[in-house]
């Protein structure tokens, strides 16, 4: 029965963390809202920023998204990053990671002695997680560079919006 009551409790936690997901393409609603928002630098020069909630690959798909519809909508035919954060952290991971715990110890007591070795497995139950990345492009014309951070904003778009 307890057995039954467990598994019953890790399906309802899991059927509720369903229900937060990224949303849709577009603006951020509100300070903390979900969507991309931008800011101009310098007339080639943008941060464009894309909040969400999930893993932090989709929102970052998003950033590059955002920075390529951007690029062509300012008249330029590609981009750079120059800079890139990740929940705040520069080049980071971010987002939720699973935590494993190995751990050992003994004890003695009198005639009597014992020792262990554990093993933890770290479980989040809370859900999706809010995650955002933040990119500093610099946009040009004429052919791509070919470069590792560069990319041609026409083919990201058809890319990232094919994929959805």
């Amino acid at each position: 029965m307890k057995r039954l009551t467990l598994l019953t409790l890790a399906a309802s936690a899991l059927a509720l963390t369903a229900c937060a997901s990224l949303a849709p393409y577009g603006p951020q609603a509100g300070p903390n809202g979900q969507g991309y928002a931008e800011q101009r630098i310098e007339s080639n020069r943008f941060r464009v920023t894309y909040r969400g909630v999930g893993a932090p690959g989709p929102v970052a798909d998003m950033a590059l998204l955002r920075a390529a519809d951007l690029t062509v909508q300012t008249g330029f035919d590609w981009f750079e990053v120059t800079q890139r954060w990740t929940d705040g952290r520069r080049d980071s991971a971010g987002g939720v990671r699973p935590s494993v715990s190995i751990g050992a110890g003994s004890s003695r007591y009198g005639r009597y002695s014992s020792s262990g070795v554990g093993v933890g497995v770290g479980l989040n139950l809370s859900g999706p997680q809010p995650t955002s990345t933040a990119l500093e492009v610099v946009m040009g014309n004429g052919p791509t560079p070919d470069r590792p951070e560069v990319y041609d904003a026409r083919d990201v778009q058809m890319t990232l919006r094919g994929r959805r």
